[in-house]
């Protein structure tokens, strides 16, 4: 690694951001043995790690599935397959307490027969047969995959079909001998963020060197996809360009080749559905003489719209308290989920010639979180729901719109919830925000450790779920566990994230310092006995705790984190974020970056709690760079900081359950033994 002399003098642990580097593999193999063998032996340690990662491979989980055609597709890992068996059944089997499955593809002994530590990453079917697949594959969990033709009826690869080396990228089918691919064909094909800047077409039974070029976007952009429809009467092609991480453009490919822009705000979404053609708004909008608000969902024809039509109706306006999820179709209808103070809430709406109707979603009780997990939007109005909450473990109900609703599966409870509470509560933040957050508290814990945990960015929404490993690791040990709805998120819609971005990030933070003196200020616990833990940008949300806010906490877990914002935006994908939090080379940006990135803030003077940070080596989108210079800065100035990274599980953290239970186990031990103390 090469940097200017001043970068060096500026930032002398630079060396840690080599990530494969001989003197940092030494750094981190001499960190991650300290760390094992405090915490190895720690009471308890094994005993929790065990308990988590026989839950993890536990034969009772939900396998969930996606159908696709007569089949039912599940991808499965337990103890026997730690990387994995991709499978399918029918839905008469699926039915049953022991479902007969047909592998199709054996994650382990591929690459035990290849000498590869390959981690599955998902797979393109191709439509309307089902019979070939684009199989793609990381080494070792990053983003980064190799993608490989597979043929379903004779299970395996296809000699000579598709192929592409590892990169990150994208692929999809656009008929049986051709597909779209981003992927790097070489120099300026990428852009600053690392992903594809060109998208093609490319032909069976051709190099891909000649494939043809449907777009080219700028090196400054953020990616270019292309994706196909092939609902049958209406088959489509479109391109999308990103580029910044909200804004960018989508086109229509003709018949011809032809790309028409589909004239809808930048920052809106798009997604079409035989005749109909959705838009998503972020930011409001005035057409056809009517302004529609941020976060509204509004549909109209496909063609007539193509063809200038701008006759839009609003199918949902948020208010202060509830906004948009998310929709999936099935053939005939929409499905609508919304959150009213972060409570589900789901919609059938249904065309017909005096518009749409609405009922509520059969088979999704009141104050339960439901997601809808599957339809079959190409040839029925199936629709898979899969519902629970803190305390009650997953269930997943097969409906058909108008019709029956079954329980397909039921999930067993992985800890005793017996006598533990939810409640929800509201916290004021430094502006007068109103900052909700829920509590789960076990009998007895009033007053004891309690469990931060919030993320607070790219308008992710966080809702009331089973979490099993928090149940193992934390409420069934007596702590409480909190779960913060941030500002940053998506809770309260486009609004509630925009409110936080750039300029206004610490809104973010001031909302969280709010939740833990509000925890306090009720009696819930006190800062020596509170700990936070965050992943990603919920890392950098932690960082910041750290720095910032340390008198709030006993003891804080940092995983994968965002900390140098000096340097994010030139670390893997880091400038892909930068409409999120700014560009540091700007001097506006960093004058308010700055004033919260973690890494510059660290002080010697300054009493830090106990912190843990985790991190992967093969993380491709966070740089492990982050986490390590992190730790050797906070050490340099006498902290106390604990570190372990993981050689495999890319941002996950981990590429099976044998290292997400170490890892968990870890965490929990760590925040367990600090905030007990």
């Amino acid at each position: 690694m090469t940097e200017e002399p001043a970068v060096r003098a500026e930032d002398p642990y630079l060396w840690l951001e080599d990530v494969g580097g001989d003197e940092a593999l030494a750094w981190v193999r001499e960190h991650n043995a300290r760390t094992t063998a405090a915490f190895g032996a720690s009471e308890g340690f094994e005993t929790l790690r065990g308990r988590v990662k026989a839950a993890l491979d536990s034969d009772a989980r939900i396998p969930f599935v996606r159908r696709r055609g007569e089949f039912l597709y599940n991808y499965w890992q337990d103890a026997a397959n730690p990387r994995g068996l991709w499978r399918r059944t029918t839905l008469e089997s699926y039915r049953t307490e022991a479902p007969e499955w047909h592998v199709l593809l054996d994650v382990d002994a591929l690459g035990a027969a290849e000498g590869e530590n390959w981690v599955w990453k998902g797979a393109a079917v191709l439509r309307p047969d089902h019979r070939r697949a684009l199989v793609e594959l990381s080494r070792g969990g990053a983003d980064a995959v190799v993608v490989r033709e597979f043929d379903l009826e004779t299970r395996e690869f296809v000699p000579d079909g598709f192929a592409l080396p590892e990169a990150k990228g994208a692929v999809g089918w656009l008929d049986a001998d051709r597909i779209y691919v981003g992927t790097d064909f070489g120099p300026d094909s990428l852009t600053s963020s690392g992903y594809p800047r060109v998208v093609k077409e490319w032909r069976r039974g051709t190099p891909l060197e000649e494939a043809a070029t449907v777009y080219a976007g700028k090196s400054d952009d953020v990616w270019i996809r292309a994706y196909h429809d092939s609902t049958e009467g209406f088959e489509r092609s479109f391109v999308r360009r990103g580029v910044t991480f909200y804004t960018g453009e989508s086109f229509y490919r003709a018949p011809g080749g032809e790309l028409v822009r589909v004239d809808v705000p930048d920052d809106a979404t798009i997604d079409a559905h035989r005749e109909w053609l959705l838009v998503t708004l972020r930011t409001a909008w005035t057409v056809g003489g009517t302004t529609h608000p941020a976060g509204a969902l509004l549909v109209t024809g496909f063609d007539d719209f193509l063809a200038g039509g701008r006759d839009l109706t609003p199918l949902f306006t948020p208010d202060a308290h509830t906004s948009l999820s998310g929709h999936v179709w099935t053939r005939n209808h929409l499905v609508i989920s919304t959150l009213h103070d972060v409570r589900t809430r789901m919609e059938v709406l249904t065309p017909g010639p005096d518009g749409w109707t609405r009922a509520p979603l059969a088979g999704v009780r009141e104050f339960e979180t439901a997601d809808v997990v599957g339809t079959d939007p190409h040839r029925s109005d199936e629709y898979m729901v899969a519902s629970g909450g803190f305390t009650e473990p997953t269930e997943l109900r097969l409906g058909h719109v108008g019709g029956e609703v079954e329980v397909l599966k039921r999930a067993p409870a992985f800890f005793d919830a017996e006598g533990m509470t939810v409640a929800q509560h509201f916290a004021t933040s430094d502006d007068g925000t109103r900052v909700p957050y829920f509590v789960v508290t076990p009998p007895g814990a009033e007053g004891g450790p309690t469990l931060l945990y919030a993320y607070g960015g790219f308008e992710v929404s966080l809702t009331p779920a089973y979490n099993t490993v928090a149940g193992l690791g934390w409420l069934s040990r007596g702590g409480t566990y909190v779960v913060a709805n941030l500002r940053g998120g998506g809770e309260y819609g486009p609004q509630w994230h925009q409110s936080a971005l750039r300029e206004n990030r610490p809104r973010v933070y001031e909302d969280c310092a709010a939740v833990a003196r509000d925890l306090v200020a009720r009696g819930i616990t006190t800062p020596d006995r509170l700990g936070i833990r965050g992943g990603s940008n919920g890392g950098l949300l932690v960082g910041v705790m750290l720095t910032r806010y340390p008198e709030l906490f006993g003891a804080v877990v940092c995983q994968v984190p965002l900390l140098d914002m000096k340097r994010y935006h030139l670390l893997l994908a880091g400038a892909s974020w930068m409409a999120e939090y700014g560009d540091p080379d700007e001097p506006g940006d960093w004058a308010f970056l700055e004033e919260y990135s973690p890494y510059q803030n660290v002080r010697a003077e300054r009493p830090y709690p106990p912190a843990l940070f985790t991190t992967s080596t093969r993380d491709d989108r966070v740089h492990p760079g982050h986490a390590r210079k992190m730790v050797a800065r906070l050490q340099e100035l006498g902290h106390d900081v604990t570190y372990h990274e993981n050689i495999e599980g890319g941002h996950g953290g981990a590429a099976d359950s044998e290292q997400s239970a170490f890892m968990w186990a870890l965490a929990y031990t760590f925040l367990w033994n600090h905030l007990t103390k």
